[in-house]
This record gives C-alpha cells, structure tokens and sequence, in this order.
C-alpha cells in the first residue's frame, strides 16, 4: 500500500509538505503543489481521511452498503441496524449501490477512508462471487447475498426454500401455466428461480416463461406487459421482489384481469401496501428486521472478540396466502 513517505520520496518533498498539500493549507508554493499532487494521483495514494493522525484509533461509525435504500426490504433491515448501533453509541454510514459493482467500489473505499468500526453489506452479484478479490480487512457482515469464497460472517434467507413453497402453493391452487420475474443482478434472484424450478419439475412442469430484470417497479410492469400479450398467457406470474410485484399488479390491472380468476399473482416481501390492495396479495414475508438486528449483532460480537468462528445464520420467510391467488381452499 502506498504512504505517505512514498509520495514524498517522488515528489522529493519532506512527509510535512505532503500533508500541507492534501490539507490545502498555505504556504506551499504553487510549483511544489503540483509535484506532489501529480505523485499522490500516479501513485494511487489515498490517505485516511477521518484518522490521519489517530490511525490506531477505532471510529464509533458503522458502515451500511445496500442495492437500493428504496426497496422496501433494505428500508427494514437499514432501519434495524440503525436502531441496535444507536443502542450501542454507533453511528451509521449508508451507501447504494445500485447493483452497480464501480459504485459498490467506491463506496467501499470510502468506508476504507472513513475508518468505519465495521461493515454490514449486501453485496453485488460480482461481488458475491469474487468477494475475496474485495480485500476486506475490516469486520464485515454479508446480508441477503450469500458469498462463494471467503471468511464471513453471514445472515441469510433460505431463497430456495422459499421460492418453492411459494410455487407449491401455486400449482396446489391449479395453475400451471406459471411466470417467473426474478431479479437479474445479484445471487438472491438466482436462488429464488432455483426452488421455482423445482416445484415445477415435481410437477412434471416447466416454466412457461422466466424473465430476468432489474429490481424496478417499471421492469415489473414492461415485463409483465408482454407477457399478458404473449400465446398462451400465464395463468399465474411468480415476482421475487416487491418492487417487480408492484410492476407487474399494474400492468394486470390496466389488462382488465381480474384476480385470481383470470390470473394469480404472489411475490416476496409483505409491504404496508401487499394486504391492502384489492385481492390482497400472497406473498413470502422475509424477516427483514430481524435481518438487520441480526446482522448488527453478530458485528458487535465480532468487533468484541474478532478470534471468533465466522457464522452462518439462515432464517426462513413466512408464506401468507391472501385471494390473489387463492382458487381453492387450502386444507
């Protein structure tokens, strides 16, 4: 890692003047400004930017990476994170990341630079993946996501499972001409398509169709759109987040289909909104604050004694059946 003697050594300025410089404090001359900026930008230099002369020293900041802080999931466990770190005299540093890996880097550095105590994240797809190559030094907790490689601790759902119930319940209620939209751009997506398939294939069943989309309401909807058009029609459509479940209810509501006689609909995630519609909406409820307490806890733990054993704790969504979909009556 480069330091800040290095960049002085290139510049062939004293360590002082370096800190001068990246201060923006006078009585630097303008040539000496320049060299020693153009070291720290072709060395790569990044100094602490919260720590430089407390580098040993712990902040009292916790930082907090999710996709998509409007997703209605990451507002639940942000705001159980939050109030367990408040309990505990921490203060939170929240990023989104979009499912956008440049951005997830950046935001990383950054918690780098800020000399968080410790990371809660829910990692993009690339970065579950390679989650080694991210070189977290840091105390870090992997929410949602489960990561292929790497020591981490980690609060999950059992997505599979899930999914499966969820499509079992499906073809007990008759349908079999079954849709899914699944998230495009993280593991979660994948895991959900991986129990649908099976309830399918138990069935003696395929998928009719399965699109995979960006977690936004208007994919959801586009989506949904041509599938309504498409020959033959699914009888039911599988949406596993609630943001593509919130796409794909409108567009059957301006098709003029009524639930669940024309067609059912069930998703993940119960919302203020999911009872509230007209059917409501069966959905798997994911334990999102519980998530979120969760993970909060098991970084305290790890902040208190980091010779720990990583742990995986996997919890289970809770399947509620509401008139969306609901053609016979459960036994």
């Amino acid at each position: 890692m480069t330091s800040i003697k290095d960049v002085a050594r290139a510049a062939g300025v004293s360590t002082a003047t370096v800190s001068r410089v990246l201060a923006n404090k006078p009585y630097v001359s303008p040539e000496v400004r320049q060299r020693v900026l153009e070291a720290v930008e072709r060395l790569g230099y990044r100094p602490n930017l919260v720590a430089r002369g407390l580098r040993a020293q712990q902040t009292n900041t916790i930082g907090l990476l999710v996709s998509d802080i409007r997703n209605p999931y990451f507002t639940d466990v942000s705001r159980a994170v939050e109030d367990l770190a408040y309990e505990h005299g921490f203060t939170l540093f929240l990023g989104n990341t979009d499912e956008n890996p440049q951005k997830e880097t950046l935001y990383l550095q950054s918690m780098r630079d800020h000399n968080v105590a410790g990371l809660i994240f829910s990692p993009t797809r690339q970065a579950s993946e390679h989650f080694t190559a991210l070189n977290l030094t840091l105390p870090t907790v992997v929410i949602d996501r489960a990561v292929r490689e790497g020591d981490v601790d980690m609060v999950l759902i059992d997505n599979v499972e899930a999914a499966y119930r969820l499509t079992q319940h499906l073809l007990e209620q008759g349908y079999t001409r079954l849709a899914g939209l699944f998230g495009e751009m993280s593991v979660t997506g994948r895991e959900r398509q991986r129990g649908f398939e099976k309830a399918l294939r138990e069935h003696g069943l395929a998928p009719l169709q399965m699109r995979f989309l960006p977690p936004y309401i208007q994919t959801g909807y586009e989506a949904t759109r041509a599938l309504l058009q498409s020959q033959p029609r699914p009888d039911a459509i599988l949406a596993t987040n609630s943001l593509l479940l919130a796409g794909a209810l409108k567009a059957i509501r301006e098709a003029g289909l009524p639930l669940p006689e024309a067609i059912g609909l069930a998703g993940f995630d119960e919302t203020t909104w999911t009872p509230l519609v007209e059917p409501p909406l069966t959905v798997i409820a994911q334990p999102t604050y519980e998530i979120g307490r969760m993970a909060m806890r098991m970084l305290l733990e790890r902040l208190e004694n980091p010779a720990l054993p990583y742990r995986q704790v996997i919890l289970k969504g809770q399947l509620i059946l509401r008139r969306s979909t609901l053609r016979r009556t459960e036994g």
